[in-house]
């Protein structure tokens, strides 16, 4: 094989490779063999199938698998060899008129990993944030979970229903007259001036008295999770049942047993456990937010122009759609174009600076993701998708770039505990509010 180095510009690299025929043919010849001895054709031993049928047959295929696996063999030697890393796929390019007997010669070209130097992690300096669970906050969680647990009471008085009574209807929705699947049902229970149903629906109904039929109008949600609902116009046909009122359990020793705890200070100190488990997560998310604007500012490296420009160019189309949907904050719809391309630009850097980062410390100490960890993930996200599990998990294992986006965000937070095991960090108390006060980031 000869190899010739033609581009050496920056991260960038050239090389024109020739293999000989002799080596191709050989690895060609081998495997049609191979294919013979286990063939089983009509007219012939099985195992004893000449090489010419063989190659009849099966030769176009053998020789394409011959080329790519002599140039992709090739191109991982030559890197190897010069100790370079390819930051992306290399550009392959075979020169015209190859036709089998002849020499294979070929070019790519590369953009290369660039070598840098891992910062000292004990020199990264950190605070760590931390916040206790309140009396008001326990007592807040203690109200959401008996509005859970209320009972409905029926209001014997026949009068219209006002605001905060349950008005237990009967309806049939439908969509140009037509009634649609799971548009209709029996015995609801709908809060007046509450919240879980279409836009509109609980305000129109509010008024009706028991016995009354009334037909109202609403427009599904744009985004509503019925795709074939969603933005559209519906009537829904009512009939008012009945009438309740919702009452809340009182926050005692009886109420804790009943939800089955042991007793009131037990249910308390599960909600401060809870409570103080978010805040923590909440505490992780700034901190490793805190460790990767550490590490950009110890990290200076050239990155190679397709990944800033491939990742730029998905930055960018996020911000078109936003921009479309009227979704920019108010600092980007202040800037002009030019501005905003150059702000998201130095982000789109910093992303593939550290990505790079990362990845490499990750190489460098032998960080890996397992496959209990993906299995995991995989589980945790067909989770979201109730009744369709098996199908995401099929997904996901039919689809390897599926999979690789569930590697990434596992894979950067097994690097950045790694980092934060190493890094210097000082506990500080704070307030639930000025923990959640922090300011996101773009990055």
């Amino acid at each position: 094989m000869q190899v010739t180095e033609t581009l050496s510009e920056s991260l960038k690299r050239g090389f024109t490779i020739v293999i000989k025929e002799t080596q191709l043919a050989e690895k060609r010849d081998a495997r049609l063999a191979e294919m013979g001895h286990q063939m089983n054709i009509p007219g012939f031993r099985p195992g004893k199938v000449p090489l010419a049928v063989v190659k009849q047959r099966y030769g176009e295929t053998v020789q394409n698998e011959v080329l790519n696996d002599a140039v992709s063999d090739a191109i991982k030697n030559t890197l190897e060899e010069r100790g370079l890393r390819a930051a992306a796929q290399p550009q392959i390019t075979v020169k015209e008129g190859y036709k089998e007997g002849d020499d294979l010669e070929f070019s790519f070209e590369v953009e290369l990993i660039p070598d840098f130097e891992v910062p000292d992690f004990k020199g990264i300096n950190l605070t760590r944030l931390k916040a206790q669970a309140s009396d008001e906050a326990i007592t807040k969680a203690l109200e959401s979970i008996a509005e859970r647990q209320r009972d409905f009471k029926d209001i014997e008085e026949k009068r219209p229903a006002a605001n905060g009574d349950i008005l237990v209807v009967d309806f049939v929705g439908k969509v140009d007259g037509v009634a649609f699947d799971g548009g209709t049902a029996d015995d609801v229970n709908v809060e007046i001036g509450g919240s879980g149903f279409i836009p509109g629906f609980a305000e129109q109904i509010e008024g009706m008295t028991p016995g009354e039929e009334k037909q109202i109008t609403v427009t599904f949600p744009e985004n509503y999770q019925a795709p074939n609902l969603a933005g559209k116009e519906a009537t829904f046909d009512i009939k008012a049942k009945g009438l309740k009122e919702a009452v809340t359990p009182e926050i005692n020793e009886e109420f804790a047993t009943k939800i089955g705890l042991e007793s009131l200070d037990n249910l308390k100190t599960l909600i401060s456990k809870q409570i103080v488990s978010e805040y923590d997560q909440m505490s992780h998310m700034r901190l490793k937010r805190d460790v990767l604007d550490a590490l950009a500012e110890k990290v200076t490296f050239e990155i190679p122009a397709g990944l800033l420009n491939a990742e730029f160019d998905q930055i960018w189309q996020r911000i078109e759609s936003d921009r479309q949907a009227d979704r920019l904050d108010e600092e980007d719809k202040a800037k002009d174009e030019e501005t905003l391309k150059s702000d998201y630009r130095k982000i789109a850097e910093r992303r593939v600076r550290l990505g790079l980062l990362l990845v490499e410390i990750g190489r460098l100490n032998s960080i890996a993701v397992t496959d209990e960890e993906l299995t995991q993930a995989m589980r945790s996200e067909a989770m979201r998708y109730p009744g369709k599990e098996k199908e995401v998990i099929e997904f996901f294992q039919k689809n390897p770039q599926a999979i690789d986006s569930l590697r990434g965000p596992i894979y950067e937070n097994k690097v950045i505990d790694y980092i934060l095991e190493l890094a210097n960090i000082e506990d500080k108390e704070v307030s639930a509010e000025e923990l959640a006060e922090m300011p996101p980031s773009k990055v």
